[in-house]
């Protein structure tokens, strides 16, 4: 495999929002800055691809002088619990900045002419999320970086992080076309790779790649960093997201339906008819109700969106088109249908990780050079675009004064890596990638899926460490293309034996964490339970929230 060096001051692994955030910041502050991302071209590349209509935020004009009580609202929300107030803080403050600058660029923030405050919210409750139009982000914010000098390049797949004696020294990437390697020499990385997708089944297993995020976002970046060293927490709290049954696509907040039962009966008790401000906040508050309702013989339950008036109804599908549903309104006009007059079944998706790496309100992480923003560990638009920024600003001002590791103390790793891959794309016989991911997700559903316990998950572990062992030995691609996807599954394997390690250490219940020998929450535990790599192995420790 021929081997490449290029150096940077600033390396960004994804060009999603938070790595695009992160290199156009660094770059105006002088750094060369170099933005990897697996895809071919990142216009419409991962989770942002499509487009996004929320942006949660603080506006002091809208939501007047006393963040205090946002700071309030957002603990109480899905990630809350996750972060100390200094953190949470730091993202509301900057919000705001970060709307304006994204309104100035072309990204419309407004919508006639005013902040439009919609969704994931009790009402009469605080809103927080700004409805805008995202569908050309992505392409805007592309635009943004190369004005910079950023430079990007499409069709690499970061593999490893490398570092001498915990302190960064680049990272190395793979070529998904050619049977190239490049080293990058950076003495500040950045990882913004996204959410985890692909560890447990899709709600049609069939159908592996149909999965409510990207697809190819499976958590390399946690990956990277654990095998680095890093601390990453919270990877034992999933989440579930719902939306049309059998295609998964998120952004039930842009639905403003009411969720009934097949009497027609509203499953929960804050909204009667379509609401174009709240929705219907049942599923933000109680995640599994799909998955309850079936299990319990109760389902399924619907969106009903009918009663919306014309006004209503070109809002939803307003706020539809920049959230990336268009290929559910080409279907729906392809068949004749409309919101008003059926209803659509809705369904839970797959679960997914909430935490992963963990890092401080300055992107900071546990390893010196390494930052992270975004679904790295904090979800969403928002948290990716703030912190991106200030990930950005954060390597920036390191680089510029880091004394340079150079690649001398690595040269033996990245050979020996390098190595490794070229062994699977040598070997003749064995499972592919397909077949390994499949596995995987089989063994996580079982062992590590809905309801948990010591014994599942003990039993779990012992065979993913089997799995684990297998497939590093027998694993075959057969081009460039599926080597990426080799590396992808190693990746996500590498990341379920870090959930089984967490799930197992928290003996409690909570959210969709639940244990059958534990079916209560410990407020005890009100703490990150942070994992890390120790004599070659993940160890889990619990950790006060306000010293991450």
């Amino acid at each position: 495999m021929e081997q490449q060096t290029i150096k940077a001051d600033v390396l960004c692994i994804g060009a999603g929002i938070a790595g695009l955030m992160a290199g156009i910041r660094a770059s105006e502050l002088g750094a060369k800055v170099i933005i990897i991302d697996k895809a071919g071209n990142p216009i419409r590349s991962g989770c942002s691809g499509m487009g996004n209509d929320h942006f949660q935020c603080y506006i002091p004009e809208v939501h007047g002088p006393d963040i205090e009580a946002h700071i309030n609202e957002f603990q109480h929300s899905q990630q809350g619990s996750l972060r100390n107030r200094d953190f949470i803080r730091t993202w509301l403050e900057t919000s705001f900045e970060i709307v304006k600058l994204w309104d100035n660029w072309g990204i419309p923030m407004k919508y006639q002419g005013k902040w439009e405050f919609a969704g994931h919210a009790l009402p009469d409750g605080l809103l927080t999320h700004l409805h805008y139009a995202g569908l050309d982000q992505k392409k805007i914010l592309v635009e943004q970086a190369r004005q910079r000098g950023a430079t990007i390049m499409g069709g690499l797949t970061g593999y490893e992080l490398l570092h001498n004696n915990g302190i960064i020294s680049g990272a190395l990437a793979i070529d998904k076309a050619d049977p190239r390697a490049i080293v990058f020499e950076a003495p500040a990385v950045i990882l913004g790779t996204g959410g985890a997708s692909r560890i447990w089944p899709s709600s049609t297993p069939a159908y592996m790649f149909n999965t409510r995020r990207s697809p190819i976002n499976v958590g390399d970046g946690r990956a990277m960093a654990y095998r680095a060293g890093a601390d990453l927490a919270s990877l034992e709290l999933e989440m579930y997201r719902c939306g049309p049954k059998y295609l998964a696509r998120a952004g039930k907040a842009t639905w403003v339906g009411v969720c009934r039962d097949g009497d027609g009966k509203a499953v929960g008790p804050f909204v009667s008819r379509p609401d174009t401000k709240y929705g219907d906040p049942i599923v933000d508050v109680y995640q599994g109700i799909f998955a309850d309702y079936a299990r319990q013989g109760k389902g399924p339950i619907y969106m009903d969106c009918k009663g919306l008036t014309d006004d209503e109804y070109a809002y939803m599908v307003h706020w539809m088109k920049n959230e990336g549903f268009r290929a559910i309104l080409d279907e729906m006009d392809k068949e004749g249908l409309d919101f008003r007059n059926n209803v659509f079944e809705f369904g839970t998706y797959e679960l997914t990780p909430r935490g992963g790496v963990l890092y401080n309100q300055k992107g900071e992480t546990s390893l010196r050079g390494l930052y992270a923003a975004g679904d790295e560990f904090t979800g969403g638009i928002s948290g990716a675009a703030v912190f991106g920024w200030i990930a950005g600003e954060s390597a920036s001002k390191y680089s510029s004064n880091a004394k340079l590791q150079g690649l001398e103390g690595v040269k033996e790793y990245v050979s020996e890596r390098i190595g490794f891959l070229e062994e699977i794309l040598t070997r003749k016989t064995g499972p592919d990638w397909q077949e390994s991911n499949i596995a995987l997700q089989q063994l996580m559903e079982d062992y590590c899926g809905s309801l948990r316990s010591e014994k599942s998950l003990t039993a779990g572990l012992m065979y993913l460490t089997r799995l684990k062992d297998k497939v590093h030995k027998t694993l075959v691609a057969r081009n460039q293309h599926e080597l990426m996807r080799c590396i992808e599954v190693l990746n996500i394997i590498d990341l379920g034996e870090l959930i089984m390690t967490a799930a197992l250490e928290r003996r409690e219940s909570r959210e969709a964490h639940r244990r059958a020998d534990y079916p209560y929450a410990n407020r005890m535990l009100e703490k990150l339970l942070v994992v890390n790599k120790k004599a070659g192995k993940p160890v889990a420790s619990w950790r006060v929230i306000g010293q991450s």
